[in-house]
């Protein structure tokens, strides 16, 4: 690990990112952990989870990866990663969700639509943010990430579409305006981190290689999810504790549905299989 382990964040990117929605830092893994880390994505449990046909057609989001192999795991906990994040979300963190995001190497292949990432997954507050690590050089030419700067202070945008939940949000107008759209360029071994409601998409991969990235969704510990599915990892406690207090701050919600028995996900269940397994055992070790 690198010195960038103890180093948190500064007042001014404190305020950088509440202003802004996104921060960008580099050197955060040696280049032995991002070897280690390339080679896990390639274990047959990962693979798995994506079809060849998928690999080569589109961005894929391979979920719920802390699970299947303890270099994700011990990712998600990473000391320079906790580091940065709980000066935004306090000293209580769980994980919401984990993925693999692999962009295909064939060239115009794997635009992503805008979104904003709080609409996928609605909670009782927006103390949720997002951390991709990034196994490849990201870059405008393979599909970087482009957020709207400021957009996380928008509200939660229309991603609607004759009554139903779509990936995509429906007000376009906002990333329109380049002068407002920044494209994400971490290296490889660094870290972007957003906020649930920055607006993000990125564009197909024009570079004939592939742009793999892991992404680590967290909620400070008063945050209850209302809606969207319970993965396994769902809910596992990343740093200090788990209080029991539910803040509500947000507002009125419309949940996400997706049609067909159960349209608003597996919320209600709240904390998934490997992560109530993971808590127990971090309960007995204290």
């Amino acid at each position: 690990m690198l010195d960038q382990k103890d180093i948190g964040l500064s007042e001014q990117e404190i305020a950088r990112y509440w202003e802004d929605g996104y921060l960008v830092f580099d050197g955060i893994l040696t280049n032995e952990e991002v070897e280690g880390l390339r080679a896990a994505c390639e274990q047959p449990q990962i693979l798995a989870l994506r079809t060849q046909k998928e690999y080569e057609t589109m961005t894929v989001h391979a979920l719920g990866i802390t699970s299947l192999h303890p270099a994700f795991l011990k990712l998600a906990k990473h000391p320079a990663i906790i580091a940065k994040i709980q000066p935004l979300l306090g000293p209580d963190i769980q994980l919401q969700h984990s993925k693999l995001a692999t962009k295909p190497p064939i060239k115009g292949i794997g635009e992503f639509p805008w979104h904003q990432d709080y609409a996928f997954y609605p909670h009782t507050n927006t103390d949720l943010l997002s951390v991709m690590v990034m196994l490849d050089d990201a870059t405008p030419d393979n599909g970087c990430m482009q957020m709207v700067k400021g957009s996380n202070k928008f509200g939660i945008l229309n991603h609607e579409k004759n009554g139903r939940f779509v990936s995509e949000c429906q007000e376009s107008s906002y990333w329109q305006r380049p002068c407002e759209v920044v494209y994400i360029t971490p290296k490889t071994g660094g870290i972007s981190i957003h906020h649930s409601l920055t607006l993000h998409g990125s564009d197909a991969n024009l570079s004939g290689r592939p742009r793999r990235g892991l992404v680590f969704s967290y909620r400070a510990d008063d945050s209850y999810q209302l809606a969207d599915a319970i993965f396994d990892d769902t809910g596992l406690l990343i740093s200090g504790s788990r209080r029991g207090v539910v803040r509500c701050d947000i507002g009125l919600v419309t949940l996400p549905d997706r049609g067909g028995d159960s349209p608003y996900g597996t919320s209600w269940n709240q904390i998934g299989g490997f992560a109530k397994e993971d808590n127990n055992q971090e309960d007995n070790n204290r």
